[in-house]
């Protein structure tokens, strides 16, 4: 491990769902997002939204940052947050994209969707792609250039990010311009690797954590035949047509090895991939302040970021 990042081990939240249920979690996460609560920030405008939801659900919240001085369309991000399928809320990277709109002047709109297992694949989904439609079909009152709107996530939510950039592809719905996958959690068939990587997976996020993430949304246990590719992009056969994607990753990451392969199949099917991979990065390491190695992949997807809007 990067011994500069020893010191955020004590500062990420550790889940643990053998022992106590997943509501108990929840609350354990919100305590620590209240000890860490977002400063105001007045140069940037922030709202709620409500989109339709798909047929037969409840709407889907949305949470808006844009820059109050922003004048004309924006580019624009759909954001998905990270929680493994089962945890987090759209406010859980408050911080990071109210920052990430005034550094990139574009508006970022981050999906409130419905967790699992209360609501399993395709409903986590399902809420992202009705929150893309409506950021799409509202761009003019949004103040939202539709030709620039990409999709950003970490962790679960770089993998929900990555099964969208499939579904819109595959239903012809509204074009995204890049796909930005943060340490995405891609693949349940990690869950049940034969030779598993023998230095991955020991910090944050773990096999049991994994396993427990992958079932709730599946509701079943992962690594069967008949998973979707739009719960688990790496299911999906055909590549071609996708945004190009950046992915970054560190090295200790369980997911590393099924972002490495994504990658690769991307490239193989004539999709513009950039990826990085951080040594002795564990899962979630970009949360983990002053280290060289955190401040390197910050500048790496911000400047990606900025390149993907036109910035």
């Amino acid at each position: 491990m990067d011994t500069e990042l020893l010191a955020g081990l004590e500062m990420l939240p550790m889940f643990d769902f053998s022992t106590v249920d997943i509501g108990a979690v929840r609350a354990g996460l919100a305590t620590w997002r209240e000890a860490a609560a977002a400063p105001e920030m007045p140069d940037v405008q922030s709202a709620w939204l409500n989109a339709p939801g798909p047929a037969g659900a409840p709407g889907v919240r949305v949470a808006m940052h844009r820059p109050m001085a922003a004048n004309g369309p924006l580019p624009a991000i759909l954001h998905v947050h990270g929680g493994g399928y089962v945890l987090g809320e759209a406010t859980l990277d408050d911080i990071a994209n109210r920052t990430l709109a005034l550094t990139l002047g574009c508006a970022i709109f981050s999906v409130d969707y419905r967790l699992a297992p209360e609501t399993a694949h395709p409903g986590p989904v399902e809420d992202c792609y009705a929150a893309l439609n409506y950021v799409a079909a509202n761009a003019g009152a949004l103040r939202v250039d539709a030709a620039r709107i990409g999709v950003m996530g970490e962790s679960a939510g770089g993998g929900l990010a990555a099964a969208l950039a499939l579904l819109a592809r595959d239903r012809g719905g509204p074009g995204l311009a890049f796909q930005h996958l943060i340490y995405p959690m891609l693949d349940d068939r990690t869950c049940v690797a034969a030779d598993p990587h023998p230095f991955t997976g020991e910090f944050v996020w773990g096999v049991a954590q994994n396993r427990y993430g992958w079932a709730a949304l599946l509701g079943q246990a992962p690594g069967g035949a008949d998973v979707s590719p739009y719960a688990a992009a790496a299911r999906a056969t055909d590549l071609s047509g996708l945004p190009p994607a950046f992915i970054a990753v560190g090295a200790l990451d369980l997911f590393l090895e099924e972002n490495l392969e994504y990658a690769r199949r991307l490239t193989r099917a004539g999709v513009p991939v950039e990826l990085h991979v951080y040594p002795g990065a564990y899962h979630g390491f970009q949360l983990a302040p002053g280290a060289a190695v955190t401040e390197a992949a910050n500048r790496d997807s911000v400047a990606a970021l900025r390149r993907a809007l036109g910035t």
